[in-house]
């Protein structure tokens, strides 16, 4: 029955006798439940128990009761039957969302819903602002009100281009999100020219003026070219595009040399079989392995880690420009740094035949591999050999070279963790990853999957091992009276249930049966993940299993890391490129020191940054892929390929290119025959008249329409199905 109907219904019932009857009475008794509990959520039954009309005739009453006090605005109902007090007296604080379309959404901390706002009542309130809000209760429960001040900007900065005129210029933000052109007055261009990419700063906003004022404050370069697109991103995404001329100093003035006392503090590893194996092009080692051959065919062996907090000294200037930063930024032609140049590619990376100051897990194994024993402590190591991936897979293939033996024993032993560990319930991704082949002016060539082989799970597995322990050691106290101490834990929660319904109703479609019942559910992702290697619609699946779960976080509240199953999981091993595992040799240094518990709100507050900052820059890395995907593919216009269907939306379809993994879109106004549409349950986009289907996973035949440099947009054309019965 619809509200209208079941509101006549009731109200025919209205005007009992009795001071409990009283429509008014009624509702001054539920407005009195509900100041009680203002931040609860009832249901009609709740609310006639609280107020003592539990029989059949006085719920009917509070249930018209309550529907008229969501018209009258004093009750907001969440979702149907699920009744709230709003209080509309009150001014709301909350963060703005705009949509492209220029209206936006309040997001109010303990509130289950959004309060609308239209584009005509924004007031000046740019995406991620913090304001102040009047909010007007509209039917059905939704909220919509108008921004009555903006307390904070989100970012006073932008990244986009110029349009130039005789007296004056506008500037257009490059985010999409910010739909408000800047008038910069000609005498704040600072040199700037039109079409120029810049960064430009809001100065004012003035009552009554329809765009803010701002000036150019860099100039980033002509669009289109490799170093303006890069530093476009950097700048978008809040990354600084070099350091500070005083932390560049600070970094040149550290004394690099390794005195005797320091050494007599740690453990020499210097003449031990060590090694690191990174990608080719790199050049902050953060890691190396040692192993050597003990008695009774006992191995022990070492994950080292640069021990960069032996250099960074708390509260220095670099210190806090590596807080700042958070990471490295890895961009397909560039890696910008957390710490500078002197620091992440000279003392403290793991160079070979240098002497270098580690933080060290060292693994005692028994003939059979078991561990018996293990410890955490400072050393000094000296690399004999620097690998490259494909130099260890070689060998582990059977080509002779350096340290052979040492190789395929590491190996054999990880093949080994990597085996429990997945019966264990550890998730197994191995995303195949684009890479580019980039010539002498960094112009993509060609295009490299890079597929996960033993020497990359060799490495993997020993990390994921060290992590692992050190968190073990700190969250597991030997005494098991003492409280666990505050450390920084990389935690990943369970996935949604109901994101696991849609994924399983999904893959059906492809021809896989498989449930996500709890208990089950990395053992029959792990098989299904198997089964779906090698064939068209692998990387689809692996990509909506990866979005189906939760995304991993930094945090003092340890809940675990179901993605690897296990229990206790940190950040150790990249302290060049990584914050959090700065703060945990911190913490390390610490407590093996006896040192007291930390504060633990200012450690959340640092792990909160350190989560937000890890998002940002995996959001830039993707840009910078992208960018590259449409250099690589400029010239093919007018060119056929066969892709499979990837994602969709409202406004196309996504095609991943079978050929070099390059991803671009069919609009649906363009596919010719039909008017297409999104059937968003069925994931599937539907011709009107033709009925014809398009569904995820499936090959189509395309035509490159444009390949857009500036937009980082491929558009393709569709020709035909690739697959016809």
């Amino acid at each position: 029955m619809g509200r209208k109907r079941r509101n006549e219904r009731i109200g025919k019932r209205k005007g009992s006798k009795g001071s409990k009857g009283q429509p008014n009475s009624i509702k001054k008794l539920i407005l009195d439940a509900f100041h009680e509990h203002p931040k609860r959520i009832f249901n009609y039954k709740q609310v006639a128990r609280r107020i003592s009309l539990n029989t059949s005739r006085g719920k009917e009453q509070v249930q018209n009761a309550l529907f008229k006090l969501v018209e009258e605005g004093a009750l907001l109902e969440n979702d149907p039957g699920q009744f709230q007090l709003l209080v509309v007296s009150k001014i709301l604080v909350g963060k703005i969302d705009i949509t492209q379309k220029g209206s936006g959404y309040v997001i109010v901390e303990g509130m289950d819903n959004d309060i609308y706002i239209p584009s005509s009542e924004t007031n000046r309130a740019l995406n991620g602002d913090t304001v102040e809000v009047k909010v007007t209760p509209e039917k059905k429960g939704k909220l919509k009100g108008r921004v009555t001040n903006v307390l904070e900007r989100k970012k006073t900065e932008f990244v986009g281009s110029l349009d130039v005129n005789e007296k004056f210029a506008f500037f257009s933000a490059s985010d999409n999100k910010m739909n408000q052109d800047i008038f910069i007055p000609k005498k704040k261009l600072n040199n700037a020219t039109h079409r120029q990419k810049v960064i430009v700063k809001l100065t004012d906003w003035p009552v009554g003026a329809n765009s803010p004022f701002g000036e150019v404050i860099e100039i980033l370069g002509n669009p289109g070219e490799n170093d303006t697109e890069m530093n476009s991103i950097l700048a978008d995404y809040g990354f600084p595009l070099s350091f500070p001329e005083r932390v560049e100093e600070d970094a040149a003035k550290i004394d690099t040399r390794i005195s005797n006392e320091e050494v007599a503090k740690r453990e020499d590893f210097r003449k031990v079989s060590t090694f690191t194996i990174d990608p080719h092009d790199a050049k902050d080692f953060d890691d190396a392995l040692s192993i050597q051959e003990l008695e009774n065919g006992k191995l022990e062996i070492g994950v080292h880690i640069a021990d960069v907090t032996h250099y960074v000294q708390p509260k220095s200037m670099i210190e806090k420009e590596a807080v700042s930063r958070a990471t490295s930024v890895y961009l397909v032609d560039r890696v910008v740094p957390m710490l500078p140049e002197v620091l992440s590619n000279g003392v403290c990376s793991l160079r070979p035949n240098e002497d270098k100051l580690c933080y060290s897990c060292i693994f005692t194994f028994d003939k059979n591999h078991n561990i018996i024993n293990h410890r955490i402590t400072r050393a000094i190591i000296h690399s004999d050999r620097r690998f490259t991936y494909e130099d260890v897979q070689e060998i582990l293939e059977g080509k002779s070279g350096d340290f052979e033996k040492e190789l395929h024993m590491l190996n054999t032993i990880a093949k080994e963790k990597r085996a429990i560990r997945l019966k264990e319930g550890s998730i197994a991704f191995d995303k195949v990853e684009v890479r580019f082949n980039l010539d002498e002016e960094k112009k993509p060539s060609g295009v490299l999957l890079k597929v996960q082989k033993d020497a990359h799970k060799l490495i993997e597995e020993f990390m994921l091992l060290a992590n692992k322990t050190v968190a073990s050691d700190i969250g597991n106290p030997k005494n098991k009276n003492q409280k666990p101490r505050t450390f920084v834990y990389r935690v990943h929660d369970t996935p949604d249930p109901d994101k696991l319904k849609t994924f399983s109703h999904f893959i059906k479609r492809f021809g896989y049966d498989y449930s996500f019942g709890e208990g089950d559910i990395a053992k029959n992702l792990n098989e299904l993940l198997q089964e779906v290697q090698g064939k068209g619609e692998e990387n689809t699946i692996e990509n909506l299993a990866i979005r189906t779960m939760a995304k991993a976080v930094y945090t003092t509240e340890n809940i675990g890391h179901y993605g690897l199953g296990f229990s206790h999981y940190s950040h150790f091993t990249s302290p060049i490129r990584r914050y959090p595992d700065m703060m945990v040799h911190r913490l390390l240094t610490q407590y093996l020191a006896g040192q007291n518990q930390v504060d633990q709100e200012w450690l959340e507050g640092l792990c909160k940054h350190s989560s937000e900052m890890e998002q940002l820059a995996t959001n830039a890395e993707r840009e910078s892929t992208k960018y590259f995907q449409v250099l690589f593919m400029q010239g093919t216009e007018g060119q056929e390929f066969t892709g499979i269907v990837s994602g969709m939306s409202e406004w196309g379809i996504y095609i991943e290119l079978e050929e070099n993994k390059c991803e671009g879109m069919i609009r649906l106004r363009d596919i010719a025959g039909d008017y297409f549409t999104y059937d968003e349950d069925n994931y599937q986009v539907v011709g009107n008249n033709t009925k014809t289907k398009i569904n995820l996973g499936q090959r189509l035949l395309i035509k490159v329409k444009e390949a857009d440099l500036v937009r980082k947009r491929l558009d393709f054309e569709l020709i035909d199905f690739a697959d016809k019965d």
